[in-house]
């Protein structure tokens, strides 16, 4: 399989809430990277997925590319935030690398201040610019994280 394609189909599993799908276009020692998260290494990146994905998460995705051993996409989320329960419509940029017909590194750009805005209220329009609100959010998902391992092991 081509690498456009391997893409098309990580983000077509994604749309139709199959966490398993993605993951497996994932290497076993891949390196995921966003700013919610921070970095992720091998099972804790399948996991993140299989803990986010959601039949109520809308998905859209285009501009995929593939070159060699790098590619990207651009993608956008419409979901409701758990913990606030207010409507965020994230769009983000995502770059990979491949080895052997499987994604190894995957990192998602996104507008932080713009989410958090959108996830959090008037918290976020205040201190959504912040390190300290980047951070404590970044705590916050790895320890639900965390909590979805232990609950899944």
């Amino acid at each position: 399989m081509d690498h456009k394609t391997l893409i098309e189909q990580f983000y077509s599993a994604f749309a139709r809430a199959d966490a398993a799908g993605m993951v497996a276009c994932y290497a076993p020692d891949i390196v995921f990277q966003d700013p919610a998260f921070g970095r992720l290494e091998g099972a804790a990146a399948g996991d993140m997925w299989r803990m986010l994905v959601n039949p109520g998460l809308q998905l859209v995705f285009d501009h995929v590319w593939a070159e060699g051993d790098k590619g990207g996409a651009r993608w956008e989320a419409h979901y409701r935030f758990s913990q606030t329960g207010r409507t965020v419509v994230n769009r983000v940029e995502a770059s990979f690398v491949f080895r052997e017909g499987k994604i190894i590194r995957h990192t998602d750009h996104f507008n932080f201040y713009r989410w958090s805005q959108q996830a959090l209220g008037l918290p976020g329009w205040l201190l959504g610019w912040s390190p300290f609100l980047k951070n404590k959010v970044r705590r916050q998902a790895l320890r639900k994280l965390q909590q979805f391992q232990l609950s899944h092991s």
